[in-house]
């Protein structure tokens, strides 16, 4: 999901001038493949790929020493690739959807949006580097100009990118969309069509079995950010994951599909607005149950009130990742009654 440590600080960078702002602490990924998974560990001859925005990297080799953002880096994992180094906007060491996972070796050289430490990052070598960027419109325009998404600003990128080569994903449209840039990345990488296919099987199994419980369930789901300033609710046709999700047959609140891009802005004086989904998924760095009760305004919220809460980090869109986040979604649902 689109965020920063403040939904506020981001509209200059992630979306549309004066509002545009920019998600469960998902279960475990399953564990690493391990090094049979990366097909021919050195390849031979010079490397090259051309990422999300058009860039093209040139290598003489396939690079094997990758450091990635976070959510990029589960992916890599699945895939049995090793980062040298993770950054995220979490603690990594604490993030639960790298439980499964072995990073005990990797460096962690940044637990908070935009916070890298440079001179970590370069002593992991890394040969190329991973992050993200987001469309700042729903037609999928990709400001080429601005920062990537978990660099704090240009000039951080600049100094970044004398370490090693940036390469993007982009974070926008359909969600299986981005689940296959994240797969030719990582088969470019060396990650071997089995592992992959492996993964896809698993990851099919999930989608078909989330999409039973929502027709078994039939329940509204509110996905939202919340902090000081109000209630941001998630719109499922302009975040990735929710599309996917709702492609399955999950049905997300969604009260102004044509308005403002990525989220619906709500302030604590208006959040009844929202009080209709039988389940909120709430977003890991914003307002927990706790803090939502203590909101005069929003205390008496159905789902809030039946304890139908659930902390969510969603945004790692690879096959095992989703597999692991559908399977969570449709207990939750089988959990949860309508209210």
């Amino acid at each position: 999901m689109k965020i920063l440590p403040s939904l506020r600080r981001s509209a200059a960078l992630l979306l549309i001038p004066a509002l545009a702002l920019v998600g469960l602490a998902g279960c475990s990924t399953p564990s690493s493949p391990g090094s049979a998974a990366v097909a021919d560990s050195v390849a031979s001859g010079p490397w090259s790929y051309t990422d999300d925005t058009g860039k093209m990297v040139t290598l003489d080799q396939r690079p094997e020493k990758v450091a990635s953002y976070a959510d990029y880096a589960l992916g890599l994992l699945s895939y049995g690739i090793d980062p040298v180094a993770i950054f995220g906007r979490t603690d990594v060491a604490s993030d639960p959807r790298f439980a499964s996972y072995d990073i005990e070796n990797t460096a962690i050289v940044g637990n908070s949006y935009g916070e890298i430490d440079l001179e970590a990052l370069t002593e992991a070598a890394p040969e190329l580097i991973v992050t993200g960027i987001y469309p700042t419109d729903r037609e999928g325009t990709l400001d080429l100009a601005g920062p990537l998404y978990a660099f704090a600003d240009a000039e951080q990128q600049a100094q970044i990118e004398k370490i090693a080569p940036v390469v993007a994903i982009e974070i926008g449209g359909k969600g299986s969309d981005v689940i296959a840039s994240m797969n030719r990345l990582a088969e470019s990488l060396g990650a071997s069509e089995q592992t992959v296919a492996a993964a896809k099987a698993k990851y099919d199994t999930a989608a078909a079995d989330l999409t039973a419980a929502a027709q078994e369930t039939d329940l509204e789901v509110t996905q939202l950010y919340a902090d000081a300033d109000g209630l941001y609710v998630a719109k499922p046709n302009d975040e990735p994951e929710l599309e996917l999700y709702e492609s399955l047959g999950v049905d997300f609140t969604d009260r102004n599909p044509d308005g403002y891009y990525y989220w619906d802005i709500y302030s604590w004086e208006n959040a009844g607005q929202v009080m209709s989904g039988d389940v909120l998924l709430v977003n890991v760095e914003g307002y927990q149950q706790s803090d939502l009760l203590m909101q005069a305004t929003f205390a008496s919220d159905p789902a809030l009130q039946a304890g139908q809460i659930h902390s969510w980090n969603g945004a790692a869109l690879d096959y095992a990742s989703q597999a692991a986040h559908m399977t969570e979604l449709a207990e939750i649902l089988r959990s949860s009654k309508k209210l």
